[in-house]
């Protein structure tokens, strides 16, 4: 018995570092595995079809602190889907009315109305084939049933979840566990016993376990048939009762550019099993320079016209970024480096204070706007109480008026998350002449969020929030680089 006892007492550090060895040989190839086929794509330039139609959410207060808003974006899905006869094929990262911890009771019941919406559409014209693609949050990773999925799939509508763990690992410290073993246990709708920290409900152990996975199918998309053509929409906003307060913009347009979007939902319908309907976009054709062009972008292209467009930015030029989350580094040095040769540089951020009642701590935003202020950015922050500013907007605009001016838009942050291949995403690129209708209003747009006026307080100076200590900046580079963070 005691050579028995000796011998499992040297056997518990093999199994320890096999054990060990095994969650970092997974964590590893959970980072750096193959990508899905048919994600991180940049679609063809097309020519503009049709209208292109600058949307926004707005936000604002007046000097006695009444808030004021104007909405457009989920009016224009809601009536696109209105008129659609064949196809509706929606992608929302956030589909659900939960509040977390706000108390707010000025919520938009959006979720209530999307579903409504494509029931009464499916009623009417029962050919229709509506497609709903959603993220696994929403049911807290199958921990919970939401009646309004339930209400879709009655109605003939497809509801997708998307099968996150086909995607790269966001938090690999994490992630190489999971996949040798939470992953495989399942989960149950009806055995919650843990509070759900987003909502109503109780929700099992696994759902969080999943949650700290960190990665999400983030894209927010709408492609729909318009008469004989087709119509897309990209945006920021999500069809979640809690964020209908937030800033938001889209960007609504028609044509070959709209097949491509649908065409960039095929691979994440396909992984469950749902061919999607429609037909293919056409073959690319060259687009003449002097007429504006719009190109579809997912994942890492996402990045890389990011970059592109800060790079191709001149002295005397304008570069003006208002974005959720600014924290990744490649982006932060080509502003640092555009800033350096010239170009006026103008950056809106949201303060990162508070999310659905739950305090942020400033983490990215301010340890990143110190580091832009000093040396020499413009910041400010977008005034907020409770609200997000939620956009993700990149506009750039030449010193000659004769030359050419882009905006980036759609659901990617400027983070590590959002643009290296770890998220699902999709942005929307539009280029041309100054005087493209589309980027005069997005223009118009940031002129209203970065300015005030004596009845619309939008914005506040850096100054306002003041420096961050370096624990802050330090949290910041660490939740940055590992993926510990929910950014």
């Amino acid at each position: 018995m005691h050579k028995l006892t000796q011998g499992r007492r040297r056997m518990w550090p093999w199994i320890l570092a096999a054990v060990l060895l095994a969650w970092v040989a997974m964590g590893t190839w959970q980072r750096v595995k193959p990508l899905p086929e048919g994600v991180s794509r940049a679609l063809p330039e097309r020519a503009v079809d049709g209208e292109v139609r600058f949307l926004t959410d707005e936000t604002w207060y007046s000097p006695a602190g009444e808030r004021h808003m104007r909405r457009q974006i989920f009016d224009e899905m809601l009536a696109l889907i209105g008129q659609a006869r064949r196809v509706v094929v929606l992608d929302m990262f956030l589909f659900n009315d939960f509040a977390g911890a706000s108390d707010e009771r000025d919520f938009r019941p959006l979720s209530t109305e999307l579903t409504e919406a494509l029931v009464e559409q499916r009623r009417r014209y029962p050919q229709l084939e509506a497609v709903v693609i959603t993220d696994p949050l929403n049911t807290l990773y199958g921990g919970l049933a939401l009646a309004h999925f339930q209400t879709l799939r009655e109605a003939g509508v497809r509801v997708v979840t998307t099968d996150l763990n086909r995607l790269r690992a966001s938090n690999p410290l994490w992630s190489g566990l999971w996949h040798l073993g939470p992953r495989w246990l399942g989960n149950d709708r009806d055995a919650g016993w843990l509070p759900n920290a987003l909502g109503p409900g109780r929700v099992t152990l696994r759902s969080y376990l999943a949650l700290l996975n960190f990665n999400a199918n983030h894209r927010k998309t709408l492609v729909v048939d318009h008469g004989e053509s087709w119509a897309g929409l990209v945006t920021t906003a999500n069809p979640h009762d809690a964020s209908s307060l937030h800033g938001n913009v889209a960007l609504r347009f028609a044509g070959s550019a709209a097949l491509d979007l649908l065409d960039s939902e095929r691979p994440l319908a396909h992984w469950s099993g749902v061919g999607l309907p429609g037909p293919a976009p056409p073959a690319p054709r060259p687009v003449p320079a002097e007429q504006a062009r719009l190109q579809v972008l997912t994942e890492g292209a996402i990045r890389t016209a990011l970059l592109a467009a800060i790079e191709a930015s001149a002295p005397g030029g304008q570069l003006d970024v208002t974005v959720f989350y600014l924290s990744h580094r490649a982006v932060i040095d080509a502003l640092l480096a555009a800033h350096a040769r010239g170009v006026a540089v103008r950056v809106l951020l949201d303060p990162n204070r508070a999310a659905f009642g739950l305090d942020k701590g400033g983490i990215p935003n301010r340890p990143v706007a110190e580091e832009l202020v000093e040396a020499g950015i413009d910041v400010r922050w977008c005034v907020t109480r409770g609200e997000q500013c939620h956009s993700k907007l990149l506009l750039r605009r030449p010193r000659d008026p004769a030359g050419e001016a882009e905006m980036l838009l759609g659901s990617a942050n400027f983070t590590r998350r959002n643009l290296d291949d770890l998220n699902l995403e999709t942005n929307v690129r539009l280029a041309g002449g100054i005087e493209t209708p589309a980027l005069l209003d997005a223009a118009a747009f940031f002129e209203r969020r970065w300015h005030n006026s004596p009845r619309r307080i939008t914005s506040e100076p850096y100054a306002a929030l003041g420096d961050v200590g370096v624990w802050t900046h330090l949290r910041y580079r660490i939740m940055e680089a590992s993926g510990l963070s929910t950014f």
